[in-house]
């Protein structure tokens, strides 16, 4: 029974041991352990901040990202739509320049083509007057070749002009 029931003197060195070990523990080693703990749980604590501070930026940069790229797309299609106004803008001009350039040629055209008329016409009532005189003349020689066809010829002309 004494292996069941310790003696006095056992509890007595058993205690005085454990507080010994239990002091030297508290101020050597309990101290360190749960500064070193402290110090684990700050840096824990400092890099969970430092990734939600990080995880926002992503965030931020993310957005800004997104805001930067919606510009963009913003100012193409602007850049577009002017390009595409400056080219209907640039296509109406030309066939509007094209169209009175064909206007002002067909006019020319005309108006050569009725000068060439004219000259034409001039020439045409030249040809025929030189040869209705030149017809006449003939007429005139041929009839006026004897006396008599000249003295019948101003005889009716006379009457004519009288009559008249």
């Amino acid at each position: 029974m004494d292996l069941i029931l310790p003696s006095f003197g056992l509890i007595f060195w058993m205690t005085l041991t454990f507080l010994a070990v239990f002091i030297l523990l508290r101020k050597m080693a309990w101290k360190p352990i749960l500064k070193a703990l402290g110090d684990r749980e700050k840096s824990i604590q400092d890099a969970l901040d430092s990734a939600e501070r990080a995880k926002e930026e992503m965030a931020q940069l993310q957005s800004s990202n997104e805001k930067i790229l919606m510009d963009a797309r913003n100012e193409r299609d602007k850049l577009i739509k002017e390009a595409r106004e400056t080219k209907d803008s640039i296509i109406v001009e030309a066939k509007t320049k094209a169209q009175s350039e064909a206007e002002k040629i067909v006019q020319n055209a005309r108006e050569a083509i009725q000068s060439e008329k004219l000259a034409a016409i001039g020439e045409l009532k030249n040809q025929v007057a030189a040869l209705s005189i030149e017809i006449a003349e003939k007429i005139l020689k041929s009839e006026l070749s004897s006396d008599e066809k000249q003295k019948t010829l101003v005889k009716t002309l006379l009457n004519e002009v009288n009559v008249n």
